[in-house]
């Protein structure tokens, strides 16, 4: 017999309870899924459809089985999967030997059970072959002894109809819908833990999820959010492409930083955010909008002000994340992998609040907005670049470096780029260097009629926005920039 890499997968239980034509169509998903998925790492890979089950056939080596494996473990769909020896079922001595073949030599000196899962018409009972395989496993090993309540290792046999499969291993499966199964959706994703993990859990749900980026004014922050969208999707949702829109905001924050009230101003821009994405979603005939809210994490995320933020959306609002513990988002953000990427996102925060309102009213937030010039939100919505995920990373982006200095430098001008708000509450004072106001959502405009000869240091708070807007100048021509970061 030629020995072949044999894996047995398990449907998500939540597939195999559905309506016949529904699981039908969902495992047929699955299976070409798993084809498109497998074909790039060998063309021999033969993907088999049963009702209750799939099986993936090819050569046996033990890398491409490695490989096949981690492939398994990150498709959604899959309950369970188990790398397995097929064998003709025979009789109780040949089903022995069998399992002597696989199992033999990694018993000894450990205490075993076996369990038997049987379908079938057979003349015997599952525990019966549980009871002779057991038996002839302790005397033909060198097992310290059977264990049936907690033994160290399980031996796990199935036998299908006049099929044996031996497993040897059993790996736990993603679960969820087959993507690809649902329709799709629009995730607004900004890097940090809670769009990244709220897009996986739709990924993971079978939703085709699409990524839509603000872009508040940081292209160092749109290459780290690209970069770990493409990352999303290559693992957990490369069986169907998907695309990357990124949307310059920049001008909708400037407006809403000088036409709005402080209180209301985070509000606003969520507001805007949405009625953005919901044209988005109408031109991509797209289903419903994803977002990474979780009640009360922060003050725009309250009930109150998530109703009024809802109140503009035409499109529909899924939040997988709404009665999430932090603690829970970043667990699930280190198992997928985005911790890191989330971790050091230079996520770009263009409206900061001194006392944001908690409980927003409808009637004060439109009152606010009736000074805001739309034509701003229509130009940067009309202005959005929309690319294939499968290409944001094949531009030749070079994000430009800046010097920091946690020292201001001798006769350096130092620009405090805060919010006006900010330096009011916490005045900049420096010895020995110049300091002027100059607002973030101005500077970009007013830079270029600066006196050149001076060294400017760019200060804020975090030094997250000065990075950034440095970083800007820098790429314009403009030499003469760096940002001043205390220890």
């Amino acid at each position: 017999m030629i020995s072949l890499m044999h894996f047995v997968i398990k449907l998500f239980p939540e597939i195999t309870i559905k309506s016949p034509p529904v699981r039908k169509r969902m495992t047929r998903q699955l299976r070409e899924n798993l084809r498109k998925l497998l074909r790039p790492l060998d063309s021999s890979i033969q993907v088999e459809q049963d009702w209750d089950k799939l099986q993936v056939i090819g050569p046996d080596d033990a890398v491409l089985s490695n490989q096949v494996s981690s492939m398994l473990a990150c498709t959604p769909g899959i309950a369970n999967f188990s790398r397995v020896q097929y064998f003709p079922l025979g009789d109780f001595d040949d089903i022995l030997a069998k399992t002597l073949s696989v199992w033999g030599e990694k018993l000894a000196d450990k205490k075993f059970a076996v369990r038997v899962r049987r379908s079938g018409k057979h003349d015997f009972s599952s525990s019966d072959v549980e009871r002779i395989v057991g038996g002839g496993l302790l005397l033909q090993t060198d097992a310290a002894g059977v264990n049936l309540k907690a033994p160290d290792i399980t031996v796990r046999l199935e036998i299908r109809h006049d099929e044996l499969f031996v497993v040897e291993e059993t790996s736990k499966g993603l679960g969820g819908f087959p993507l690809g199964s649902q329709d799709s959706v629009i995730s607004l994703i900004s890097g940090g833990f809670d769009s990244t993990v709220s897009s996986y859990l739709t990924i993971k749900r079978g939703l085709r999820t699409h990524y839509l980026f603000f872009n508040l004014g940081g292209r160092a922050h749109e290459v780290g959010v690209k970069e770990v969208a493409f990352y999303l999707w290559n693992k957990f949702g490369s069986t169907h492409k998907v695309r990357f829109i990124t949307v310059p905001f920049e001008a909708v924050v400037g407006e809403i930083l000088s036409k709005v009230r402080n209180a209301e101003m985070g509000v606003v821009l969520k507001r805007m955010m949405l009625r953005a994405a919901s044209v988005i979603a109408e031109d991509m005939d797209v289903q419903a909008l994803v977002t990474g809210e979780s009640v009360a994490q922060v003050s725009s995320q309250t009930l109150a002000n998530l109703a009024v933020i809802d109140s503009v959306a035409s499109t529909l609002i899924l939040r997988p994340l709404i009665t999430s513990d932090k603690t829970d988002i970043i667990d699930i953000a280190r198992a997928i992998g985005t911790e890191q990427f989330a971790a050091s996102m230079p996520e770009y925060c263009g409206v900061i609040s001194v006392k944001p309102t908690t409980r927003a009213r409808e009637d004060k937030v439109a009152t606010e907005e009736e000074n805001f010039d739309f034509s701003v939100l229509e130009q940067a919505v009309a202005s959005r670049r929309v690319q294939s995920i499968d290409a944001v990373m094949d531009e030749d982006v070079q994000v430009a470096e800046v010097e920091i200095f946690a020292i201001p430098l001798p006769d350096a001008i130092i620009l405090d780029i805060r919010h006006p708000d900010e330096v009011e509450a916490c005045p900049l004072k420096i010895g020995g260097n110049v300091v002027q106001a100059v607002p973030f959502f101005t500077l970009q405009n007013r830079f270029k009629h600066f006196e050149q000869g001076p060294r400017y240091l760019l200060y804020c708070q975090k030094g997250v926005m000065s990075r950034l807007h440095a970083e800007l100048l820098v790429e314009q021509g403009f030499n003469n920039v760096a940002v001043y970061r205390p220890a």
